[in-house]
């Protein structure tokens, strides 16, 4: 694993935490300040703009029906200063297939756009790649 994959594999990371434990400040932390970000929730139309998506996630995590969730198979893609993380998320009610798109900023990467919708299979080792 190189140094980027590893630092994108951490921010990643550090974004599901923030999910797990409702932490909105650490959810603040790990998305793009200087760069566009965008959202698309489960079955919610796009969400656009760093204060909008903050919003959206203040929702969520606010929500007493926030749910558990486990990031599980993640492949990171670094692809020069950009890189994106394909991962299911393991929920009570089934999983869920998400990308993670990250853009370095400055020294650190952050995340510019999460998108997670229902899948038929949480095994990506049996996914194409090609």
């Amino acid at each position: 694993m190189t140094d980027d994959e590893f630092a994108v594999t951490q921010v990643n990371a550090a974004f599901y935490e923030a999910f797990c434990r409702q932490d909105m400040e650490r959810m603040e932390s790990v998305w793009a300040s200087f760069h566009e970000v965008a959202v698309i929730h489960p079955g919610w139309p796009v969400v656009y703009g760093r204060e909008k998506v903050l919003a959206s996630w203040r929702g969520i995590l606010e929500s007493p029906s926030s749910p558990d969730i486990a990031c599980t198979q993640v492949r990171v893609s670094i692809i020069g200063d950009a890189a994106f993380v394909i991962c299911t998320e393991k929920l009570f009610t089934g999983d869920l297939i998400a990308t993670n798109v990250f853009a370095r900023e400055g020294d650190e990467w952050k995340l510019v756009h999460h998108q997670a919708g229902p899948t038929t299979s949480d095994d990506l080792s049996t996914a194409s790649f090609n």
